[in-house]
């Protein structure tokens, strides 16, 4: 039904005749829901966004109606831009509004007096004021006779206009008298299914018309507490595209810092995905937003979800991981604490389902961890369908190249969600987490930093082992990275395998130093998590029972080859790290394995500058030649450098009559074996005393 008053081609001369500018600018079309309301599409925002007359007038009539407010008053005012193409643009808009019915109406709502309305309006915010938000008397409307849908039916445009207005106005009202609690609003108005298109135009006039008494953000607000509040917040931005980024600012600003938890957190979140599918391009700096806030973390989720579906790639690691790893991995410990109460508080919830974004996100990391997995079995298949299986069989192919940056990046999210935000993971979550960690990769720097990460989380999070057929696939893919190291190290081209931290974590085992594993795992891990020394009881077991007994480990570590060009430059867990706890413990001495010649290679194999683990390990390597294992065993010690070595460093001869006199030590592997020189007979007669008392006993 159309109201009456001046008809559209009166209107078009009566404000050119005013003299009256209008600054254009752009708003947007529709996009069909489940429920018979249509939104505006990214295409139709686009254009209004820029203008482009020629997409506005491929838009249907229902994506057009949608627009009119904005594109009435741009034809209606006289333009900033005085050029020739936009005379012959707006000669397009004005033909493609003369067939449009519903134009009439929305001229006579600009043809009102909007400085009388908003005098009017500003009296009766004194009156309610002064009568502490009572309803009872109003200026902008007088006592109404039926329903505010009839009243609106039957009103004039003027009339409209004030009953939109005075609707607002207390809904506006009583969100600033709330304190931030949540309410939900009955309005006939916003709610009348044959009138929305009419309220809304009625709407987008009263806000474009009066933006001092209307601040678009507020309007907003307020109609996040109507039912349909959501299709009206995008008729509004759509009408004024310039205000997008301001309107979802203010949204968020305002909104919950968990917004889950409640109604009106729901609702908000809702009304800001419907208005980043309106725009999609300022979608993900609209999460920027969320997290500059720390608001509406279901929010950030679901912009990165349905960016992540958008974007998707195979191969490379997704939005998704990459922004949840930020959150949990990054240095601000505020937004890192935010984000882990998100998780928490999910996890709480007596059942999750489908519309819970926590839900969504778990589900879409599991699909993608799934999605790289090798062809497998699961050990849950193994047990119901094939026992016959040889159990020293692993289940699990080869994992693929393109693959292992992303399966690592999978890896360490786990890792933050369950031991930052304290994710429980699901049986299947867990299940299919073994799969990945026990899974072979190929012999590049990548496979061996998946390998260290698998590692090191299934020392981290020992519960995702839970059955005897999953802690056998353990144990045998641990024998394979004994077995595979020295290829993995050969082939890479790493310096520090992943070889190293086994033998590190086994000596560590042995001399129960747990604290020292738990550095090891955190370091390696990148993360600061809570592991109990009591978690890693059963894998101490398997290390030290059946994988790495002290003796093997022993033995093992002499024939590992020294690093070539040590120097500080080389970070990681290397062969010298191994070595140096072994001599701690004097498993050496102990087992009556020679280290010396292992140490004379590495001191010769230095550069600088100088790694820090050097001077240690000469100094516990000559604690190890002077002072026995224990009394009992008085020839319990290492063999020292013979003098003939010692020669070598400083002559260039490498041994026998092979001499090099062109190519000669660096200066690095001089100055060290000068150091242990020096060391060496400071510590000799420090312990001169020990020694004889030693010696005599031996000799009685």
């Amino acid at each position: 039904m159309s109201a009456t008053g001046p008809t559209w081609p009166d209107l078009v001369d009566s404000r050119y005749a005013r003299g009256e500018t209008y600054e254009h600018t752009g708003s947007t079309v529709i996009m069909t829901e489940c429920t018979s309301l249509q939104f505006v599409s990214p295409f139709a925002f686009e254009a209004m966004q820029k203008v482009d007359v020629v997409r506005l007038a491929s838009l249907s009539d229902p994506e057009l109606r949608l627009l009119l407010p904005c594109l009435v008053r741009m034809a209606l005012c006289a333009p900033a831009d005085q050029s020739q193409s936009w005379a012959q643009d707006k000669k397009l808009i004005l033909r493609l509004l003369s067939g449009v019915e519903a134009v009439n109406s929305i001229v006579a709502l600009l043809s009102v007096d909007f400085h009388a309305l908003e005098q009017d309006a500003s009296k009766e915010q004194q009156l309610r004021h002064k009568l502490g938000g009572g309803t009872g008397e109003s200026i902008l409307v007088s006592q109404l006779q039926h329903g505010l849908t009839l009243e609106f039916e039957h009103s004039d445009s003027p009339r409209r206009l004030r009953l939109v207005l005075s609707e607002l106005l207390a809904i506006m009202n009583k969100v600033s008298e709330s304190s931030g609690e949540f309410f939900f609003k009955s309005s006939e108005l916003f709610e009348s299914p044959v009138y929305l298109e009419e309220a809304a135009d009625v709407l987008c006039i009263l806000q474009a018309e009066l933006p001092s008494l209307l601040p678009i953000v507020d309007v907003a607000e307020a109609l996040l507490h109507v039912r349909n509040g959501a299709w009206f917040l995008c008729l509004l931005v759509a009408n004024v595209p310039d205000s997008f980024n301001e309107v979802c600012r203010g949204l968020i600003k305002n909104g919950e810092r968990q917004d889950e938890e409640s109604l009106g957190g729901r609702r908000r979140t809702d009304a800001l995905r419907f208005l980043c599918k309106m725009n999609p391009s300022q979608a993900l700096k609209v999460r920027g937003m969320v997290v500059e806030e720390c608001h509406l973390p279901g929010l950030g989720v679901a912009l990165t979800l349905d960016h992540t579906k958008n974007e998707a790639s195979e191969d490379g690691v997704s939005d998704l991981v990459c922004f949840v790893s930020g959150l949990l991995l990054g240095t601000n410990a505020k937004v890192r604490t935010w984000f882990g109460t998100f998780i928490r508080n999910g996890q709480q919830r007596k059942r999750e389902t489908s519309s819970s974004v926590l839900w969504q996100m778990r589900r879409q990391l599991l699909l993608e961890l799934m999605g790289i997995l090798p062809t497998v079995r699961s050990t849950r298949i193994v047990e119901e369908a094939d026992v016959e299986m040889e159990p020293n069989v692993s289940v699990y192919s080869g994992l693929k190249e393109e693959h292992v940056v992303k399966a690592s990046a999978l890896l360490r999210l786990y890792c933050a969600l369950m031991g930052i935000a304290g994710l429980k993971p699901t049986e299947e979550e867990a299940e299919q987490l073994l799969q990945l960690m026990t899974s072979r990769p190929p012999a590049t720097p990548a496979g061996v930093r998946f390998v260290s990460l698998s590692f090191c989380m299934l020392l981290a999070f020992s519960t995702l082992v839970s059955t005897p057929e999953q802690e056998q696939l353990m144990v045998v893919w641990l024998s394979w990275m004994i077995k595979e190291e020295a290829y993995f190290e050969s082939t890479s081209g790493v310096s520090a395998s992943f070889g190293e931290m086994l033998l590190l974590v086994a000596m560590y085992f042995h001399s129960n130093q747990l604290s020292a594993i738990i550095d090891l795992v955190c370091s390696t891990l990148g993360m600061k998590i809570v592991i109990k020394p009591s978690s890693l009881s059963r894998m101490k077991t398997i290390f030290t029972q059946e994988i790495f007994t002290e003796q093997v480990v022993t033995a093992h570590a002499v024939r590992v080859p020294v690093t070539s060009n040590l120097s500080a430059n080389i970070t990681g867990f290397l062969p010298i790290h191994c070595i140096y706890q072994l001599l701690r413990s004097r498993s050496f001495t102990k087992h009556k394995v020679s280290i010396k010649d292992w140490i004379y290679r590495q001191l010769c194999e230095t550069s600088t500058p100088l790694h820090p683990q050097l001077l240690p390990l000469i100094d516990v390597y000559i604690n190890s030649i002077l002072t026995p294992a224990s009394k009992s065993n008085p020839e319990a010690t290492n063999q020292p450098v013979t003098e003939q070595e010692i020669l070598n460093i400083f002559q260039g001869v490498i041994g026998g009559d092979n001499v090099r006199l062109n190519q000669r030590f660096s200066i690095t592997a001089q100055l060290l074996v000068l150091y242990y020189i020096l060391s060496y007979e400071e510590a000799l007669l420090a312990n001169t005393k020990t020694l004889g008392k030693l010696c005599i006993g031996e000799y009685f």
